[in-house]
């Protein structure tokens, strides 16, 4: 038996914080506005699966109103949304995922981002896709002129049920 779920993220660009992606720190003059390290990748990727099965989203599961979460690395998230992932029997078929931004660049880091989610996940690093692409100027991550205004992320995860093989 196989599920699939959608998770979508965004949050504002400020100054002052690091831009974490994937777990993996890019280096910015700018990062990202959040309750935690506001990872957007990590946080879509939670987000697909708990909606595969069918648990809601991060916010019912690390809500922003507990301290327990302030600053906390959204790896540290997922590994614990992997551990219910597990208990209810599934593991990772593959995820497919974007990060929408006008900057900075991300294609250097793609590989030890996709490094980084599949360790944590205890999956292969071929069962983790990770994309990046701009709006061209359009949408939520800005004008491409150096005043960007945030970041999103899409991911599409497949998850395999144990109890089918």
């Amino acid at each position: 038996m196989f599920r699939i779920g959608h998770g979508y993220d965004v949050h504002r660009l400020c100054g002052n914080r690091k831009l974490i992606l994937g777990g993996v720190e890019i280096p910015s003059s700018k990062g990202l506005l959040g309750h935690s390290d506001a990872d957007v990748l990590t946080h879509a990727i939670i987000d697909a699966i708990f909606g595969a099965l069918s648990l809601g989203d991060i916010g019912q599961h690390f809500p922003d109103s507990d301290e327990n979460y302030k600053d906390i690395s959204s790896l540290l998230l997922l590994k614990k949304t992997a551990e219910i992932m597990q208990e209810k029997g599934f593991i990772i078929g593959n995820i497919d995922s974007t990060v929408i931004c006008e900057a900075p660049k991300l294609a250097k880091f793609i590989d030890e981002i996709r490094k980084e989610l599949s360790d944590v996940l205890e999956c292969d690093i071929s069962q983790v896709s990770v994309k990046a692409t701009t709006e061209e100027g359009l949408g939520v991550s800005g004008c491409g002129d150096g005043k960007e205004k945030g970041i999103a992320a899409h991911a599409v995860v497949l998850l395999t049920n144990l109890n089918s093989e």
